[in-house]
């Protein structure tokens, strides 16, 4: 019997205990975001030539899509091109400095350079908050801007709200379970970095995108082992050949043909920004052959004569500390 022993509620329990971050602790963290911001509001008015504009939550905490291991919060900051450095090391070190001058009570050393950010540390909570400036383009509605990409340190066109709009429609689409995928497959893939290192490499935006493939294409993800098993399917099919690409904010005629890199997965805001560009064929490789090593263990948990073969099983997708 398929799924006789770990079912979709023993996955439910499984995300709320150990997976996801608690709906209270996720509250706490946006307050202090907001916080972080009231101070900001308030000294850009005082002082509205200083060059910031205005501070957004962005990343997994402002798309409801955060494990429970979350200890950084990723923060945007909009600054004008003219009064703010144009070197991605200038910028970085002018804005050490300028939040300085907001949070004057915070100690210097809390307010330091990351990478391609400028990380603020809470030493009550131990969070960390990554602040990226992004050069804001005049009177855009759409509230476009360029930041240096934190993989390549390129510069690229994105925006915060357009991205998080990208994810809320699908949120709506599929309540819960769309998010709800994303983190699973987050949780996977933070058990396979710490299992092979730096070789392992599937950042969150590409998750977030692939589980948006997967919806779009007619997935259904109300069963989470089914849908956990058409995610990895997919993945080891297609061998992440095909290009990706979205028509949220453009035309289905204005996606550009395949390109040559080894995957390709267009920002949904941006046609010109491939978000793996600098994947390479053994990333790719990689990531199918840890995909199907997950298939395999689910096919074979869903099989099981016992239910403590078929946990062990799915030990292998979500590391040791599974249990149901």
């Amino acid at each position: 019997m398929r799924d006789q022993f770990i079912k979709h509620s023993d996955l439910v329990s499984f995300a709320d205990s150990s997976v996801n971050l608690k709906r209270e602790d996720a509250k706490e963290y946006r307050e202090q975001v907001n916080r972080l911001r009231d101070k900001m509001d308030v000294f850009i008015k005082k002082n509205p030539d200083i060059g910031l504009r205005k501070m957004l939550l962005s990343g997994s905490l402002a798309k409801g899509t955060s494990l429970k291991s979350l200890n950084d919060i990723d923060v945007a900051i909009h600054v004008t091109s003219p009064d703010a450095p144009t070197g991605e090391t200038d910028l970085l070190d002018w804005l050490v400095e300028q939040l300085r001058k907001v949070y004057p009570n915070m100690d210097p050393d809390q307010i330091s350079r990351g990478n391609h950010c400028v990380r603020i540390s809470f030493r009550g909570s131990g969070l960390d908050v990554d602040i990226v400036p992004i050069y804001e383009i005049e009177n855009d509605v759409l509230d476009r801007g360029y930041l240096f990409a934190s993989d390549s340190g390129k510069r690229v066109l994105t925006s915060i709200p357009m991205h998080l709009e990208f994810i809320r429609k699908r949120k709506r689409t599929c309540e819960t379970h769309y998010a709800q995928m994303i983190r699973f497959a987050k949780f996977w893939s933070a058990k396979r970095k710490i299992a092979l290192g730096s070789s392992f490499r599937l950042k969150s935006f590409l998750v977030e995108l692939l589980m948006a493939n997967r919806l779009d294409s007619g997935a259904v993800l109300l069963n989470y082992p089914d849908a956990l098993e058409e995610f990895f399917a997919y993945i080891v099919q297609s061998q992440l050949s095909e290009q990706i690409a979205f028509t949220d904010y453009f035309k289905l005629s204005e996606i550009p043909a395949r390109g040559s890199n080894s995957i390709e997965v267009l920002d949904p805001v941006n046609l010109e920004n491939s978000i793996v560009a600098d994947y390479s064929q053994i990333d790719r490789n990689i990531i199918v052959e840890q995909a199907e090593e997950a298939l395999d263990a689910i096919s074979e948990a869903r099989h099981a004569t016992t239910k403590s073969r078929a946990i062990d099983c799915w030990k292998q997708v979500f590391g040791p500390t599974f249990k149901v």
